[in-house]
């Protein structure tokens, strides 16, 4: 598949199931990720890669999360809120880390993040994989970072789920022109 293609086609999967990327697969994606545009060529991605029982680390980390922040969850409804990551087969925590004094600013090397996911999310496609882009309340969690194995100070900017596609997401409905500022 072409990258305009690749680019044109792609929609984040509604529902996804194993099995998820092989080994090579993942490898391809990941490759993906670090030949993203890095002002500075500062390689601020780090990647957290959680397959099979490995997602249990993120699933508890986000039911502790649910217990401090909402008070009088139950550990039950906890549970249940952290077994939504066990939607796909494998999840990469892409996180962008930019804590050392660098005369690039924090923002470029957090886009850059951004730029790394995108490609790593059009390779998963391009392989004929499913994917999901998620964020949410966890992605801004000392906590989660730390049990994760990233420092607080990192910024997570994606949950990419991978996996089988069992339901295609809506693809985007919206015209060019309807982005476009005219001075």
């Amino acid at each position: 598949m072409d990258v305009l293609e690749a680019i044109k086609s792609r929609t984040s999967a509604a529902t996804l199931a194993e099995p998820g990327p092989s080994t090579e697969q993942l490898q391809t994606i990941l490759n993906a990720g670090i030949a993203a545009p890095d002002h500075g060529r500062l390689a601020p991605w780090r990647f957290v890669v959680l397959n099979g029982p490995d997602r249990q680390i993120l699933a508890k980390a986000w039911a502790d999360m649910r217990l401090r922040k909402t008070p009088g969850t139950s550990q039950a409804d906890a549970d249940k809120e952290g077994l939504k990551v066990m939607r796909a087969p494998t999840i990469v925590v892409v996180a962008a880390r930019v804590d050392a004094p660098h005369k690039v600013p924090s923002i470029e090397r957090i886009v850059a993040v951004g730029a790394a996911t995108q490609n790593m999310f059009l390779a998963a496609h391009a392989l004929g994989l499913g994917a999901m882009w998620k964020t949410g309340e966890a992605a801004y969690d000392d906590k989660i970072k730390i049990a994760l194995g990233l420092e607080a100070t990192d910024h997570i900017v994606a949950f990419l789920y991978l996996g089988t596609t069992v339901a295609k997401g809506k693809p985007r409905a919206s015209k060019l022109d309807d982005y476009i500022i005219r001075v």
